[in-house]
């Protein structure tokens, strides 16, 4: 039994970006690069399904939204803790 490769975001970037510029067909990139042709396709799709992503501000706004909601729930914990070390001395 063969065991799994993990593959960087970066190589699967690189072979979408080598599909899509379609010198190649996924079978002969399927084979420059090891992996199987479905799997390039697969790759592809998502890529393009998710590639207006990349330039909207939206999830750069989630993303300090969650952020600030993570120092808030730290600093509860951090005042919690301290309260419960006052009150076991």
């Amino acid at each position: 039994m063969s065991k799994r490769r993990n593959l960087t975001a970066s190589f699967k970037f690189k072979v979408v970006l080598e599909a899509l510029k379609e010198q190649q067909t996924l079978a002969e990139l399927a084979k420059k690069h090891s992996v199987h042709a479905n799997q390039i396709s697969a790759w592809k799709k998502e890529f393009i399904e998710k590639g207006p992503d990349v330039f909207s501000k939206k999830s750069v706004t989630t993303n300090d939204q969650d952020v600030d909601k993570l120092y808030k729930v730290i600093g509860q914990q951090k005042v919690e803790i301290d309260f419960l070390n006052k009150a076991l001395s």
